[in-house]
Order: C-alpha cells, then structure tokens, then sequence
C-alpha cells in the first residue's frame, strides 16, 4: 500500500499497487528491501500506538485490535505513498515524468522528513476521531461540564517512558535519512540530531514556565508532555531547519499542547493522554512551521531542492504544499477513521460497559488487576 510497484517498478499516484505480502513479483523494487521494511513497519506501529492513548480504559479490546488493523494496513500507509513514495502526488521525492520534467507539486512537494503529519498527524487525528465518538470516561466530567481530575498513577514511569521515546526519537528523526555514507548525509542527520535535541528541551522548559506561571507549580508531567510536544513539533523540519529554528518550534510546540488541550476540556472531549494535542495538533504546527523557516541551503543538501520558507524569501510554493499536506491527511483520517469508530458503536462493539470500566479493563478483560491493592493497603 506504501511502496508497492507494478511489474515496471511504477505505481499510481495514490496508493502502491505491488509487493503484497513482501512478494517479489516480477521486479527487484519495493520491500525485498528488508531492512527498509522493518524500519516502515515501526513507523506504522507508531501511528497507531497514539491512538489507543486517546481512547484509552474505556474502549472494547476487539475495537483496538479493528482500528489498529485498518489504520495500519490502510489508512496510514495511504498517507505514507502521498508523501514520501516516489510516485505520490504530494511526495517531494517524486520523480520527474516521462519527458523529464519537475513533476512534483507547486514543483516542490511536501517536506515532512520524518513524519509530523504522516505519522504523528494521522496518529492523533485518528485518536480524535476514537476519543469523540467512544465518550468520555465515566466521572471525568461533572453535571455542570467542569473536568474532573483524574491523575496517572505513577510519575517515575511518566518520566521514564518520556526519556525511552526521545532517545528513541533520535531512530526516528536522524534515522529517517536511511543513509550516513558521504559528507551530505552525514551534515543531514548530524543536523536532524541536533535540532531534535533543541527542540525537545526548549518543549519541556517552556511547558514548565508555562504551568508555574499560571498555576504557580513546576509540574513535572507538564515537562514531558511539553518534551515529547517539542519532539514531535521537529520531526518534519529537523534537517531542513536551523537548530534556533528548532528551539522555536519546541516553544511554540509547548503552547499548541497546552492551548489545544484547554479547548478539548472545554469541548468536554477525554483524551486522557492528550494523544491529540500532543501529536495531532503539534505534528499540524510541525508540518506548517518547514514552510516558513526551512532553509534554502537546507533544503538544498536534504531533499535537492530549490524551494524553502518564506521567512527566508522563498516564493510560498513550499508552504502551499504544507497547507495542502495538513488539509488533505486531517480530511482523510477523519473521514475514514470517523466511519470506523461510528460502525462499531452502531453495533456495540466499540465500549465497554460501565461495571467492566469500573473494574478496570485488567480485572475485567485481561485477567486479573494489573496493581494488587490489597496488599499496597496492607503494607500501608
């Protein structure tokens, strides 16, 4: 669906047509590419794993395990063949056609080096979707509309999951030039690294300014959300952008999750990981941000390019072909995520019932209480 070619290694400008099954077919093109493969696949994980966040201790297993199959085999990898494929209509990797002619889009394409809006958009506009139409959980808001807190359960693990993705972030962003062999690839992911760094740090430092300038604490999961706001707001721009540029996109990242969770309370919509504001709302601002201050020599060595940000005199073709990029994946994930969440609930798959979420989905799905608390209030 990604990167599947036909028997003359081609494929449309919509979606692959070849490989299925890692099948070789009649051409030496696609995924017989193992490596490449393995490398897409936990991009492909990634997209999905943000939705569950969203949707997470009230949602029916077997409507995970649906959502989860049909975002990955199809919705996510649609997207993946727009944009970074050869023969995607959005792709800035698209190939000149037949008479040699620059067949890209606005002559550009869109840049999104390793996934704000391919991943991390699709991620959290899926969640959307799942989080709207599932409901609340129970309690979470009172009769008169106001949230009503419900704290994670253990902050060492916050910290410690936050610390696992943003070392793991430096696979994702750096690894995303699939190569580090010649001067340029190696300034590229030097560069993706770097950026990566600056804006993750500039995301947790101003999320925690953020909370003690309104609320007079130093909240230390407003840090890793902000940290992890930071990491995904770099993703598209890391090697097209220059590191101060990043430490913009981490502060403005920071403010998009705080602003965009504020109107989800205010929506009464539960997203009890701000999987949305995290990742839907920051990969928007990430996926925008390349078009106003990617640079003309950036631009150049990454992607051998013209075209760059119009905060650096660039023509606005660029930032046309990121509007375009966030439009068109918003209306595509809804769209098909939205008839997804709506069939299940039609047919009563989607939630659990109510004693079963009391419980808690581990009593009452998985096999027993994932914390024994009987023995904590023993101890105690």
């Amino acid at each position: 669906m990604a990167y599947g070619k036909d028997k003359d290694g081609k494929a449309n400008a919509f979606i692959g047509e070849g490989s299925f099954a890692l099948g070789k077919g009649d051409h030496d093109v696609g995924f017989r590419d193992w490596n490449s493969f393995l490398f897409q696949w936990a991009f492909s994980a990634a997209a999905a794993t943000i939705v569950s966040g969203s949707v997470a201790e009230r949602t029916a297993f077997q409507a995970y395990l649906g959502y989860s199959f049909f975002l990955t085999a199809f919705v996510y990898p649609t997207v993946v063949h727009w944009v970074w494929d050869t023969d995607g209509w959005l792709s800035a990797f698209k190939r000149d056609d037949a008479d040699g002619n620059n067949d890209k889009l606005l002559k550009v394409g869109m840049i999104d080096f390793a996934g704000s809006g391919v991943v991390h958009m699709v991620g959290g506009f899926a969640g959307l979707m799942g989080a709207m139409i599932v409901g609340p959980r129970t309690g979470r808001f009172g009769a008169d509309g106001r949230p009503i807190a419900m704290p994670g359960h253990n902050a060492s693990l916050v910290v410690l999951g936050t610390f696992v993705l943003w070392v793991g972030w430096y696979g994702f962003n750096p690894g995303s030039m699939l190569a580090i062999v010649g001067a340029d690839s190696v300034a590229v992911v030097g560069r993706s690294a770097v950026c990566t760094t600056m804006a993750a740090a500039a995301g947790g430092l101003t999320a925690m300014f953020i909370n003690y300038f309104l609320y007079h604490v130093w909240d230390l999961i407003a840090v890793c959300n902000g940290v992890l706001a930071g990491l995904v707001s770099i993703t598209a721009g890391c090697s097209v952008v220059e590191p101060y540029a990043a430490i913009l996109a981490g502060i403005g990242g920071a403010f998009v999750i705080w602003g965009s969770g504020k109107l989800l309370l205010k929506l009464r919509i539960d997203d009890p990981l701000e999987a949305f504001p995290m990742h839907g709302m920051c990969g928007v601002w990430g996926v925008l941000f390349v078009g106003f201050f990617a640079t003309e020599g950036n631009v150049k060595q990454a992607y051998g390019l013209a075209e760059y940000g119009v905060f650096y005199g660039g023509s606005g073709n660029l930032l046309a072909c990121q509007i375009t990029g966030v439009v068109v994946i918003i209306a595509w994930t809804c769209t098909l995520l939205g008839l997804f969440f709506g069939a299940f609930r039609a047919i009563g798959m989607l939630r659990t019932s109510a004693e079963e979420e009391a419980a808690g989905l581990d009593s009452s799905k998985h096999g027993g209480s994932a914390y024994n608390m009987e023995v904590m209030s023993a101890k105690n």
